[in-house]
């Protein structure tokens, strides 16, 4: 047998992968691996998976064949699916819980050899990954010291579905992350005040991951307070006497919520220290009354929301005067008071009579002036004052005046032809002051006997 024969027919008896020497002397090889193949795909009922042939080296073309082969959850015990002979498989229910690896067989025409993936993971039933269908939703008050939460929205997907949050601070243009804020509620704090909030949901089940940020809150309000006085509470009245009310103000408040008011008044000395409260006076006016005399009243206004309340005090008044009802400071610093007030035991005094000509030298008419005290000194405003002369021939009968705040009534006497103008006579006028609504005899009036003097008239 020749040489080449005889090469054949070694070639011939050789097993698949020993290398033999051809007639021309060139060296073959069968197929041998020296990566093996991969699978990829997404482990899911009604899934393709695909297989990589992996890398070879081997003489010549090279062949490849597929098998893919079911194994147990843990990757081993593995068997050929029937049918399952190309390079793709679509997973089926009976693939469901198991792991699946790729056979896959090298051939030239030196023979063949196989190699095999590394087993997928667990294959899981057919489903879905979470998708938004309805946007989450924040709910409560957005302002520092209360709390607001977001709804999941909907979703659909396969169940079960867990879900995540992070909550954002957003300006007009864009929204930055909280940090630590990834709970479904949220405390805003300071640093947020004119921002608005919003939270970015997140659903995960085993087919995948989706988010969906919520609607945007309202913008978030600085924490409620207690009112804030920005005025405080004034006094008026026409003046601090006793028997004189006085009304308070409120003076003016700040508050982001409705506000009631409580009221009460301080008796205070006459410095407007060592303030105490004035039992039962609790209305925005008061009555001045006797204990209040040589002392100053403050108004002290309780403010009220629904967080707290605060209390603001007016400036202390003038010190309270003792003085009748009615009575007014002249600016000549006298106090004049209506002849009303004037009540026995007190009473009327004419403390003074002035006569616009002394002596009466003529029958030419004259005034008589007269002013009206009350027992303490304070002038008398609206006194009736007469003034009768005697003999009552003398001089006509003068009609009744009223005394002006000063305390003056001014009576215009008109003599008779009878009044002897003679040195030494002297006319005599009889002067009354009342109260409006009595009588002369009245307990509280006044009478008062002056006389005026005659004289001949002068020689031109």
């Amino acid at each position: 047998m020749n040489a080449p024969r005889l090469a054949a027919a070694a070639a011939a008896l050789l097993a698949p992968g020993i290398a033999a020497a051809t007639a021309a002397g060139t060296t073959l090889a069968a197929p041998v691996n020296s990566s093996p193949p991969t699978v990829s795909g997404t482990l899911q009922q009604g899934q393709k998976l695909s297989a990589s042939t992996g890398s070879w080296s081997g003489s010549g073309t090279i062949s490849y064949a597929f098998q893919w082969q079911r194994c147990s959850s843990s990757g081993t015990s593995c068997g050929d699916i029937s049918g399952a002979a190309s390079q793709t498989y679509t997973l089926g229910s009976s693939d469901v819980g198991k792991t699946l690896r790729a056979v896959v067989t090298a051939t030239n025409s030196s023979g063949s050899a196989t190699a095999a993936s590394s087993p997928t993971g667990v294959v899981a039933p057919a489903g879905s990954a979470p998708r938004p269908t309805k946007q989450p939703d924040p709910h409560g008050t957005a302002q520092v010291g209360k709390s607001v939460s977001v709804d999941n929205g909907s979703w659909s997907g396969t169940a079960p579905i867990t879900f995540s949050y992070q909550w954002q601070r957003c300006s007009s243009t864009s929204c930055a992350n909280l940090s630590g804020a990834t709970k479904s509620s949220y405390d805003p704090v300071a640093a947020e005040v004119g921002y608005r909030l919003r939270a970015v949901v997140g659903a995960k089940n085993s087919f995948g991951s989706s988010s969906s940020a919520s609607n945007l809150t309202a913008v978030v309000l600085a924490a409620p307070a207690a009112p804030a006085n920005t005025s405080r509470p004034t006094v008026s009245g026409p003046n601090v006497n006793v028997g004189t009310t006085v009304t308070g103000s409120t003076g003016a408040w700040s508050s982001a919520q409705s506000v009631s008011y409580a009221f009460s008044w301080n008796r205070c000395d006459g410095s407007g220290n060592h303030c105490q409260t004035i039992g039962g006076a609790s209305g925005q006016t008061y009555t001045l009354a006797s204990p209040d005399a040589g002392s100053t009243v403050q108004f002290v206004v309780r403010a009220t929301n629904a967080t707290g309340a605060t209390t603001a005090v007016s400036a202390p008044t003038q010190v309270v005067t003792n003085l009748p009802p009615g009575s007014i400071s002249l600016p000549s610093g006298r106090i004049s008071i209506p002849a009303g007030s004037v009540s026995s035991p007190d009473r009327l005094v004419i403390s003074a009579v002035g006569f616009s000509r002394y002596p009466l030298r003529s029958r030419r008419a004259f005034t008589a002036r007269i002013r009206i005290l009350d027992a303490h000194g304070y002038l008398v405003r609206g006194a009736f004052v007469r003034v009768t002369g005697i003999p009552y021939a003398w001089v006509a009968a003068a009609r009744e005046v009223l005394t002006n705040e000063n305390g003056y009534a001014t009576v215009r006497m008109h003599p008779t032809k009878r009044l002897p103008l003679r040195k030494g006579e002297q006319l005599v006028l009889f002067v009354r002051a009342r109260k409006p609504g009595t009588t002369t005899t009245a307990a509280e009036s006044a009478h008062r006997l002056v006389q005026v003097a005659l004289a001949p008239p002068r020689k031109r």
